[in-house]
């Protein structure tokens, strides 16, 4: 029986055998071309499919200029153009990039494909195709908020159904994965480079509350507000800066992790600005010399090198050279991830620290406070379009009884809040800021956002205007001349 079980067993390996040698004799190997050509094939469908969602953004801002020919700085001050990158996170003309992109600007203008989201892209890239691209008409853009600390802004423009990238996972990012750049370098939009992740992490300073992901792939002037992403067309960062002394790409790019571009977005739509919650404290790397200095129980890690007096940190028992070993009961090696776990901590719950003291581990609930915006309790009654006012380059409100409520205190009740800056090629330079309340216009009370928009449409250029205004509850004039 042993014996036929044997005989049974060897006949299948060499049946097995013989299919795979006859297999292996009928099969056409695949030759190195077909390899490349399918390599080539992908890249091709991944920048079709991303370059949809890819925008070039012109601004226009005023900036000293240079008008000497010994090279000093003058005080001339005229308007600029300025070109970087964006990208659509969301179909309704929601567009991430730098802030130092549109920092102070006068007019965004934003170039793009504007393929409806449910369109198919076409891999079909012809040169007539890519030429009708560059001349498509541009649509203005108004700012939605600013994070300068993180270098994000976030812009609007008018549409339905544009084609959003959706952000990668950036805990799964890799060194060595494959990236593709994509931006508008030196100008020139629609424009994609490859390369690989160099680094997932890389801290500037050992105090800066972030990091970036560096990249070899080629990153130049203009890519600014660009993404980076991954083979599966993800954003894995946003491109923001790059070391040269060529003042070109040298392979040393750097990009906002996707996962704080992701938490800033959304926080922008949502505020305006980024909320943040304090509790009171400073903190900074421990370096060895440091350590050895101070005499503490570890080499590395995040010191806490300040507490505030009267602040829910001090109240709560928090000690100056206490070590910060987790917050919310996540791990903490460094500045960065403290910065990250009290951003994306939520709100209304106390911060658990774990700290080390000496040689005693200990934990610490503390109340965060917010830093509360009175544009927060309007943002519900705000309609861009409908409360934009060109002239000045704002998005106000009209104070109403509602209003009043939402914001007691107020020295007036009557006038118009500004909500949001929306400057634009029109707008007139006032040093308006979010949360002033324009009570009078040369000495006329203001009553409405209607009347507002009628008072400051009647002024031509060179007329002085006075804005009688309450800003932290103090009363004040805004003087300037119209543009």
């Amino acid at each position: 029986m042993k014996s036929s079980i044997t005989a049974i067993v060897r006949a299948g390996f060499c049946l097995a055998g013989y299919a795979l040698f006859s297999y292996a004799q009928t099969a056409a190997p695949r030759s190195p071309i077909d390899s490349l050509k399918q390599f080539s094939d992908s890249i091709e469908a991944l920048s079709a499919r991303v370059s949809s969602s890819v925008v070039r953004i012109s601004v226009t801002r005023y900036a000293a200029r240079d008008e000497t020919d010994t090279g000093r700085t003058s005080l001339v001050v005229g308007r600029e153009q300025v070109v970087g990158s964006g990208v659509i996170v969301d179909p309704e003309g929601y567009i991430v990039t730098n802030a130092h992109v549109v920092n102070n600007a006068l007019r965004i203008m934003v170039s793009g494909t504007w393929r409806d989201e449910s369109a198919p892209a076409n891999p079909d890239q012809t040169v007539a195709n890519t030429l009708a691209q560059a001349l498509a008409a541009p649509r203005e853009a108004a700012l939605v908020g600013l994070y300068k600390e993180l270098d994000v802004a976030l812009i609007k423009v008018s549409g339905t159904k544009l084609p959003a990238l959706p952000f990668a996972d950036y805990h799964k990012l890799r060194q060595g994965q494959l990236v593709f750049a994509f931006g508008s370098r030196q100008g020139l939009g629609n424009s994609v480079s490859m390369g690989v992740v160099s680094s997932v992490a890389r801290q500037p300073d050992p105090d800066s509350p972030f990091v970036y992901i560096q990249t070899d792939a080629p990153i130049n002037p203009g890519d600014s507000g660009g993404p980076l992403v991954n083979a599966a067309g993800e954003i894995v960062g946003l491109d923001t800066f790059i070391l040269t002394q060529s003042g070109g790409s040298e392979g040393i790019g750097f990009a906002i992790p996707s996962s704080l571009v992701q938490l800033a977005a959304a926080q922008l739509r949502k505020y305006g600005h980024v909320h943040r919650q304090r509790i009171g404290i400073s903190v900074q790397t421990i370096t060895p010399a440091l350590s050895a200095a101070l005499a503490l129980p570890r080499g590395s890690g995040v010191l806490i090198s300040d507490v505030l007096p009267d602040e829910p940190a001090e109240k709560a028992g928090v000690k100056l050279n206490d070590i910060v070993l987790a917050v919310d009961g996540r791990p903490i090696v460094n500045v960065p991830m403290f910065t990250t776990a009290m951003l994306s901590h939520p709100g209304g719950q106390n911060v658990r620290l774990n700290l080390l003291r000496g040689g005693e581990q200990l934990s610490i609930d503390v109340p965060p406070i917010e830093e509360s915006h009175d544009a927060d309790r309007l943002s519900d009654l705000i309609n861009p379009e409908k409360n934009r006012i060109r002239r000045l380059g704002i998005i106000g409100i009209g104070v109403d009884d509602k209003v009043a409520d939402l914001l007691p205190g107020l020295r007036g009740s009557y006038g118009v809040i500004v909500a949001a800056l929306s400057p634009s090629s029109t707008s007139t330079s006032t040093e308006l800021q979010v949360g002033d309340v324009i009570h009078e216009v040369n000495g006329a009370a203001i009553s409405s956002v209607e009347a507002l928009r009628a008072a400051t449409e009647k002024f031509k250029r060179g007329d002085a205007v006075a804005l009688f205004i309450e800003r932290d509850g103090r009363l004040q004039y805004l003087a300037f001349e119209i543009e």
